[in-house]
């Protein structure tokens, strides 16, 4: 008796794939119900369109840890719907989290932020919740600052009625070669893919190609691209989304980096957000634009204040330069960030505030009553976005103002230049370990150490490799048990 041949069968698969325009609509859409409708509301919903939607396959889960590394892990969609209130994960694996005593940690679905993603970079049948971390009876997480600042950002509209907005303007490189910062080697460095400068590229080059694919991805997330370009170094780019409010902001950082990361790798190439990849250029940065509302109006406008800026919006400039010194390794949270800080390449490294200087770590730029606002320059991309903006926003409202003293000339200061002066001021900072909690504070600083402790204190006119290689952001657990 012969066997009847196998054939091959075809298009087996049917999971969601969504064209870019629609899934545009749908991601606006959730993000405008999100702050109109209760999360109990959109949990309901979303039940339900999960369970109805056959085609979705996974539910992707995503958090950050207390130095910014975003980690995802997809559920099996009837998995997610039955467990959805007890998930839970090994805290004692991911570094800067819990004990192994401790380990078991649990994760609580945001569902006001939900998306639809583009499946040629994340694949097909999936859609993306974000999550905060909680403790194994279901409280906050200490070390959670996506919670920390979601708790915040609550208090403050109950008891002063304000709404923090915040616009990122993240920089990046694209390097040639995938897992470039994982290969580094510092006799080669990295290998641009491109030559051109500010606003320059040709139409289909390789820099441009990536541009337009990572914006478009993006803009079908929702983020509301305004432009897109090749910034002021060769091989350098940054995409520029809307304002959001705090947590969505963030949220988008996170994301931001994650698809710029996927295109690239798509296409052979590297995004990295090191501050500073390649000595002897302008480096990158992470611009935090902040403004509060209140009762729907912009408080930082004030018509004739001055520069166009309100007394509340003076007093956080004031709050935020008096503490800056201490802020500077939330800001600046790598060995490498310390090379950005260079005056020759417009380094916002002075504590003072301008409208028109770009090395002073605070600019204003110029506003009406709907765009008023402070820009904080000496952020860098590589900074948990979530503990940056909630010290931020925690010393914006409650720091002690800047003093001066009249009988005496201003002097001008300086941020640190180099991580081990950062740790110094930070580890003495009363407020900070007041804002944190202890617990975070002596965390982020051990962590901080560990990294400082791998590479030189003189750090010369060559990008190191240990600067590189044991970069929170760069994922080679292994190097770790190495040292």
């Amino acid at each position: 008796m012969t066997k009847e041949p196998i054939v091959a069968l075809t298009g087996l698969k049917n999971f969601l794939e969504i064209p870019y325009d629609v899934l545009e609509e749908m991601n606006l859409k959730a993000s405008e119900r999100a702050g109109t409708e209760s999360h109990a509301v959109l949990e309901k919903e979303y039940r339900g369109y999960l369970a109805k939607e056959k085609r979705i396959k996974a539910v992707t889960l995503c958090f950050s840890d207390i130095e910014g590394r975003f980690h995802m892990l997809d559920y099996d969609k009837h998995y997610f719907l039955d467990s959805a209130d007890n998930l839970t994960f090994d805290g004692s694996s991911i570094r800067g989290f819990s004990v192994q005593q401790e380990s078991d940690l649990r994760l609580g679905v945001d569902w006001s932020s939900i998306l639809w993603l583009p499946s040629d970079v994340f694949g097909p049948g999936k859609v993306i919740f974000f999550a905060n971390v909680l403790n194994r009876d279901k409280t906050p997480y200490d070390s959670d600052f996506r919670g920390q600042l979601i708790a915040f950002s609550q208090e403050l509209k109950k008891k002063q009625g304000l709404t923090a907005y915040i616009a990122a303007e993240v920089e990046g490189f694209l390097v040639d070669g995938i897992n470039a910062e994982q290969n580094f080697q510092e006799e080669e460095g990295f290998k641009l893919i491109s030559t051109g400068g500010y606003f320059h590229s040709l139409p289909l080059d390789r820099l441009k190609i990536f541009i337009d694919a990572a914006a478009e991805a993006q803009r079908a997330m929702g983020f509301r691209n305004e432009k897109d370009h090749p910034e002021v170094a060769p091989s350098q780019f940054e995409l520029a989304f809307s304002y959001a409010d705090a947590v969505k902001a963030c949220d988008r950082i996170q994301l931001y980096k994650l698809v710029c990361r996927q295109i690239a790798a798509n296409q052979g190439m590297t995004a990295t957000f090191l501050p500073k990849p390649v000595a002897n250029i302008n480096g990158s940065g992470m611009h935090i634009n902040l403004s509060f509302t209140k009762g729907g109006k912009n408080v930082f406008y004030k018509k004739d204040g001055d520069d166009g800026l309100s007394p509340l919006a003076w007093d956080s400039i004031s709050k935020l330069l008096n503490h800056a010194p201490e802020l500077s390794l939330l800001l600046n949270a790598s060995v490498n960030a310390y090379r950005r800080l260079d005056p020759h390449f417009e380094a916002p490294n002075q504590i003072k505030v301008s409208s028109i200087d770009r090395s002073s770590m605070i600019r204003i730029p110029a506003g009406n009553e709907k765009s008023a606002r402070i820009e904080i320059r000496s952020v860098a991309p590589d900074a948990n976005p979530y503990i940056t903006v909630y010290a931020i926003l925690k010393t914006a409202t409650e720091g002690e103002p800047l003093l001066k003293d009249e009988s005496k000339r201003d002097r001008l200061r300086y941020l640190p230049g180099n991580i081990n002066d950062a740790i110094k001021l930070f580890k003495g900072s009363d407020f900070l370990k007041k804002t944190l909690g202890e617990i975070s504070h002596e965390k982020f600083i051990s962590y901080k150490q560990e990294t400082a402790d791998r590479s030189p204190k003189d750090l010369g006119s060559i990008v190191k490799k240990s600067e590189v290689i044991y970069h929170h952001e760069i994922t080679n657990q292994m190097l770790w048990n190495k040292f």
